[in-house]
């Protein structure tokens, strides 16, 4: 039964790579049948516009303000958390 899988996998893929070279093969042919294509015209180069110049910057003042971070609130202690009761566990009964 799993012999004859085998061979009926084996017989669609050799079938369809059968047929994929076909289509392949007869677009190849019908490529080389066309007739030469013209040639591409060479087109001059583009030349680009001079980009503007661009201004200068305004000048920083030499003296930056130091900046100051507001105080940190107060965080109130947390809770103690009560702790888990323990879960009684069981011993598997002792091997012979």
């Amino acid at each position: 039964m799993a012999a004859s899988i085998n061979y009926s996998i084996t017989f669609v893929m050799v079938a369809l790579l059968s047929l994929s070279n076909i289509s392949t093969s007869h677009g190849a042919r019908s490529l080389l049948q066309l007739p030469n294509l013209p040639t591409i015209p060479s087109l001059p180069k583009p030349t680009m516009p001079q980009l503007p110049s661009i201004a200068s910057l305004p000048t920083f003042p030499s003296i930056v303000p130091k900046m100051t971070l507001p105080p940190m609130p107060t965080i109130n202690p947390l809770p103690n958390m009560p702790s888990l009761p323990n879960i009684p566990t069981f011993s598997p009964p002792p091997s012979n």
